[in-house]
């Protein structure tokens, strides 16, 4: 098990971590199995998705943003980021990848990120590989 470090500087973006992942699992020395990601936050998430053009993860974040707002619905919780644990609560907080001869089988053009709805902060990733 591993606990990987991930940090964002906006308030919303999508951090690409995919190289931490496959360091961590090369340093392990496994061959083949699954790679375990599970994020340890309520206002934060992980996804495999394209890393090739950053147009992406900028229409994902819009498309979030639009359908549910930081301000304007009447949220009560005092911090003022109600948005981000409900955005966080549609997005996933682990995902599995699985790996052969010590690499992970991501598609071609498929990255993990970290789905930061509240930062910019230093987030905490647990891998487990298996």
């Amino acid at each position: 098990m591993y606990t990987l470090k991930v940090r964002s500087h906006q308030r919303e973006e999508l951090v690409e971590f995919t190289d931490k992942v496959q360091e961590k699992l090369k340093e392990s020395e496994a061959k083949e199995g699954l790679v375990v990601l599970y994020v340890q936050h309520t206002t934060a998430g992980l996804t495999v998705n394209e890393n090739a053009d950053p147009d992406v993860p900028r229409d994902m974040l819009h498309a979030l943003r639009t359908l549910i707002p930081q301000h304007g619905m009447g949220f009560r919780h005092g911090e003022e980021n109600s948005d981000a644990h409900i955005t966080a609560s549609l997005v996933e907080t682990t995902v599995t990848i699985p790996f052969k001869d010590g690499e992970l089988l991501l598609g071609r053009w498929q990255g993990i990120s970290l789905c930061e709805f509240d930062g910019g902060r230093e987030r905490k990733v647990i891998m487990i590989v298996r």
